[in-house]
């Protein structure tokens, strides 16, 4: 099972790596993958920290900001 998965992601980045539409649109949801990572490592209560940070994906994906 992990290596179909691996193969899935392998193959979905390449797909991605072609198109240079979606690869910016990837790199700017890596930045804010990596800003929300690194607010979680700064905070003191990482568990709290991370929980708002889901909370926030969850309704930027629901479309209530």
């Amino acid at each position: 099972m992990p290596f179909l998965l691996r193969h899935i992601a392998r193959y979905a980045a390449q797909k991605l790596a072609s198109n240079p539409r979606v690869r910016e649109t990837a790199a700017k949801a890596a930045r804010v993958v990596v800003d929300e990572a690194r607010q979680i490592a700064r905070g003191e209560d990482k568990a709290w920290a991370a929980g708002r940070a889901l909370r926030r994906a969850l309704n930027k994906l629901q479309g209530d900001r």
